[in-house]
């Protein structure tokens, strides 16, 4: 017998786990339902994806195995204590700055909780999502939602105290790597390369940095090492950059989302 999720607030994330989920193997273990705030928006999720959605959140939480709450931070404490979950229940956040100790709170102190964190990139199963435990979940509850997640890219469990950093690293990054993928090919316009050419050469060129660190498992360093000859074109590249003081930059970005998110979570 299929277990039952809903999801409630099919934005862009709840749809891309609905869609991972469908054209997975897990797919046949769960029917899924989604909630929209309006009857416009839900009409348009039924027909995209063929699945059940209205904007009544009451009956889709109450009939549900598996809650993920994927509404805006501000919006979670009230749909919560409006529809408590009860002991049976399993309880997924993708919300920022919205911890399990709230989630269990507004929930009604029964359900079983977990916080993740994705990333936009699960929409093209290339995400990356981070996990933790809360209140009353077991080990099992816990192996479901990462196989759940690892239907749309990578998975790792951190402490929950991380967990602003994750949304500062992780959660913003997508958005400093597009800025930089654009200057890129800012660049390859200004030296005479065409705008969608320099675009499709900054774009893989970062895609496929990015792979080589994940599946040669070395350090940045050494594998920056490689490409800086002596007296080569790379090392006075990377001397404009120190300049620039682009990795500096990079980190207090990083720290500014952090610290925006615990303020939020407050």
């Amino acid at each position: 017998m299929s277990k039952k999720i809903a999801i409630i607030g099919m934005g862009k994330m709840g749809e891309a786990i609905a869609q991972g989920l469908m054209q997975s193997s897990l797919g046949s273990q769960y029917k899924i339902t989604g909630t929209t705030k309006s009857d416009h928006s839900a009409n348009e999720v039924r027909s995209r994806l063929k699945i059940e959605c209205t904007t009544n959140n009451a009956s889709a939480i109450s009939n549900a195995d598996l809650v993920f709450i994927a509404v805006k931070p501000h919006q979670v404490q009230e749909i919560l204590k409006a529809n408590p979950l009860n002991k049976n229940q399993l309880l997924v956040s993708i919300c920022a700055a919205i911890t399990t100790e709230q989630l269990s709170d507004w929930s009604g102190g029964k359900a079983a909780v977990i916080r993740t964190m994705p990333n936009t990139p699960c929409l093209i199963k290339s995400g990356v999502t981070a996990i933790c435990k809360g209140p009353r979940c077991t080990n099992e509850q816990l192996s479901t939602v990462e196989k759940i997640f690892g239907e749309l890219g990578k998975v790792t469990t951190l402490e929950e105290s991380l967990f602003d950093g994750v949304t500062g690293l992780s959660g913003c990054g997508p958005a400093y790597v597009y800025l930089m993928i654009e200057a890129l090919s800012e660049a390859g316009v200004k030296v005479g390369i065409s705008r969608k050419q320099a675009t499709l050469l900054a774009a893989q060129t970062m895609m496929g940095a990015a792979k080589m660190v994940l599946e040669r498992n070395e350090h940045p360093a050494a594998l920056k090492d490689e490409v800086t000859t002596p007296a080569g074109c790379t090392v006075d590249g990377l001397m404009a950059l120190e300049e620039g003081r682009l990795r500096v930059t990079l980190i207090k970005a990083v720290l500014a989302a952090t610290n925006r998110s615990k303020k939020m979570g407050k």
